[in-house]
């Protein structure tokens, strides 16, 4: 078991935000958080986005990043485990059968997406986070314009001059222990915040053990007035046994136990990872900065499937630099943007056969090699944005993207006629986004969007069944449309915010199953993704401030279809779109008593889910119940105690948090759909600060 000494606690400092749509409290450990610490928008200008960070953290365990972000409408991720997630957004992402793609990922404002678009959400600890920040959709021209979105991960930092350590520990149903350790200090030119984070646990089915541990260094120094020197450094290292999904029989009769085959091979997968990053921001003028950044990331990987062991190894560099400044046009100050982004990386996979079957019940057994392969993968980004006050209360943002992506691979392995190296070179791209916004009068606005934007093809699913690079598979294109509004009334205590929107995709990228557990990609048609979201929250408070009580209300509609979708021969134009929940609700009370008490209750629903393109296989609704309470008090000047408490699904719900679609059986068996969601469990932690 490693982990460091439990000494033991949580808590930061949060400050009020300046901005009155995002809220905040100035709330220290001894405190409870009822409205959200520090919201700090990375998206710039009036770019619409979403932002959580302590109000919605503390719903959940420290060790549900996806509850947390499952908690804003139109963002829905999918986890069998927890080292195997599929974000989705709006719908874009749902037809992934295994990971994140679609969408860029950001640490710090740095890409950590890899080069075939992959993103990896569990490579990062909640409480290592200080917020996430979530666009929907490709609007974010400064961070991608990918039809999914773009999600920005902010660590942790201390805020206000202060120096304290902290630490927070747990434990829970399954053998979970979790610690997290940090040291935080800034003084005005030197800021550091430092963590180390283990987590542990035998998970609620076979096979299913995972453990990590984190380290993080985020740090800042003023040099002068104009320039700031950043450095970043994030190390993960887990393993993670992998149960696999389950047929319905399997499923209904013991949802904890693992795929005979992933059982029998005892499957598993390792990442040894690190990040690292250096900034500078320089201020040119009052009116003119800018911000470079220049990155490496590694990553060493081995995951041991049943009919195979996969080797790999990623080297990725890459820099994003932004400007940003204001001038004069006409007579009005005008906001804008420029800048550039690079990524490249180095992937190198292998693959041997898995003698499982010939190691004694031992598990995975490295057998001999069938494949080897390197994969150079490039993209850049040159993007602008430019925002234009009209009148006082309507303004306009044009933004512009162009991207360039090209892949090459090198088999290795095979030679003459059976070699199947090839490369792929897209033509450039262009995307251009229009954000309108119109205030109503103080904290009350409406704004719309159109905006274009794109996803790669990922390489090794762009090879046809025999091996050999698809020269005719294209990029997936699409136009968004919104509508939405940011209001605030009753004195601020109440926030409505409700969006429309509607995007059409096209080129449609599918993913075919040709084997047990391999799949190839294609495209195959269009389909149009219309949806509400609508987010309401209020504060309540006693007329003596002893009870604070925050009902809050996150909804979502879908109303995704394929247009024209020929698949097979078969037509399943106007067919639901696979992998989308057409509901999705999640309503609580947090309350605040004596200002020291916490209690936080949350319902979520989640509809059935097509998994098939037929549309003739549903996945059943759920609803799931979970509780938290806790205390803070400062019992010194210095030292602050905290206790915890929380349920997951307190009624023992028997559900699927993570579904696989247009799944087949081989051999006979049945075709496994489903990753079941954790029974009835519960956690506990204690935490401890102090500030020197």
């Amino acid at each position: 078991m490693k982990y460091l000494p439990l000494l033991v606690l949580v808590s930061t400092l949060f400050v009020k935000a300046q901005d009155p749509i995002n809220r905040d409290s100035i709330t220290q450990l001894e405190e409870v958080i009822l409205i959200d610490a520090l919201k700090n928008k990375k998206v710039i200008g009036i770019t619409p986005s979403e932002v959580i960070s302590a109000k919605t953290f503390q719903n959940y365990s420290p060790v549900d990043i996806v509850s947390s972000m499952n908690q804003i409408p139109g963002v829905y991720v999918l986890s069998g485990a927890l080292n195997t997630n599929r974000i989705t957004i709006r719908g874009i992402g749902a037809r992934t059968l295994f990971g994140t793609d679609k969408l860029r990922l950001y640490y710090n404002e740095i890409p950590v997406t890899n080069g075939t678009g992959s993103s990896t959400i569990e490579a990062y600890d909640l409480e290592n986070l200080g917020q996430i920040e979530v666009v929907k959709g490709p609007k974010g021209t400064e961070f991608g314009a990918n039809l999914g979105g773009a999600i920005i991960l902010t660590p942790k930092e201390a805020l206000g001059r202060s120096t304290n350590f902290s630490n927070n520990f747990t434990i829970g149903s399954f053998n979970l222990l979790k610690n997290n350790l940090a040291f935080n200090h800034f003084d005005g030119k030197l800021r550091l915040n430092l963590q180390y984070g283990h987590l542990e646990t035998d998970g609620y089915r076979e096979n299913n053990n995972f453990e990590r541990d984190g380290f993080l260094l985020n740090t800042s120094y003023q040099l002068n007035p104009k320039n700031k020197l950043s450095l970043l450094v994030n190390h993960i290292d887990y393993t993670a046994q992998i149960p696999s999904s389950l047929g319905i029989t399997a499923f209904n009769e013991d949802p904890t136990q693992a795929t005979f085959t992933w059982r029998a091979s005892r499957g598993f997968e390792t990442n040894n990872q690190t990040l690292l990053g250096v900034s500078l921001n320089h201020e040119f003028s009052t009116r003119f900065q800018n911000t470079t950044s220049f990155f490496y990331s590694y990553l060493d990987k081995t995951e041991a499937r049943p009919f195979g062991i996969l080797e790999e190894i990623t080297n990725g560099f890459g820099f994003r630099t932004l400007f940003s400044g204001n001038l004069t046009l006409f007579e009005k100050n005008t906001d804008f943007t420029f800048g550039a982004e690079l990524y490249k990386d180095e992937y190198d996979w292998d693959e041997f056969e898995n003698l499982y079957p010939e190691n004694d019940g031992n598990g995975s057994l490295k057998g001999a090699q069938f494949a080897r392969n390197k994969e150079f993968r490039g993209q850049w980004n040159l993007f602008t944005s430019l925002q234009y006050p009209f009148t006082d209360a309507f303004s306009a943002q044009l933004g512009l993207s162009l991207n360039k992506t090209d892949f090459d691979l090198q088999d290795l392995f095979n030679i003459g006629n059976a070699n199947n190296s090839g490369s792929r070179d897209f033509d450039p791209i262009l995307l251009p986004s229009l954000t309108l916004n119109y205030s109503l009068g103080t904290n009350q606005e409406l704004y719309a969007n159109i905006s274009r934007g794109f996803t790669n093809p990922s390489l090794e699913r762009t090879l046809t069944p025999e091996g050999i690079i698809n020269p005719d598979i294209k990029q997936e294109t699409g136009t968004n449309y919104e509508i939405g509004t940011n209001l605030l009334f009753d004195q601020n205590r109440l926030r409505i915010n409700l969006t429309l929107y509607q995007m059409d995709i096209n080129n449609l990228l599918i993913r075919e199953q040709v084997g047990d557990d391999q799949f190839i990609e294609k495209n195959a048609g269009s389909s149009k993704h219309q949806g509400v979201e609508l987010g309401v929250d209020y504060s309540l408070f006693s007329s003596t401030s002893v009870v604070l009580v925050n009902p809050f209300v996150n909804y979502n509609l879908n109303h995704h279809r394929f247009t024209d979708f020929v698949d097979g021969g078969i037509d399943y134009s106007g067919n639901e779109l696979t992998g989308v929940p057409k509901h999705r609700l999640t309503m609580g009370l947090q309350n605040r008593i004596f200002t020291h008490f916490y209690l936080n209750l949350i319902y979520q629903h989640v509809g059935s889910i097509p998994l098939t393109d037929a549309n003739d296989v549903y996945s059943d609704a759920f609803n799931l119940v979970n509780f938290r309470a806790g205390y803070r008090k400062k019992l010194t000047p210095k030292f602050t105690l905290g206790v915890d408490f929380g349920i997951n699904n307190a009624f023992d719900v028997l559900y699927a948090r993570s579904v696989l679609i247009n799944t087949q059986g081989f051999g006979g068996a049945e075709p496994r759909y489903y990753y079941p969601g954790d029974g009835r469990n519960y956690y506990g932690s204690l935490n401890v600060a102090y500030a020197l």
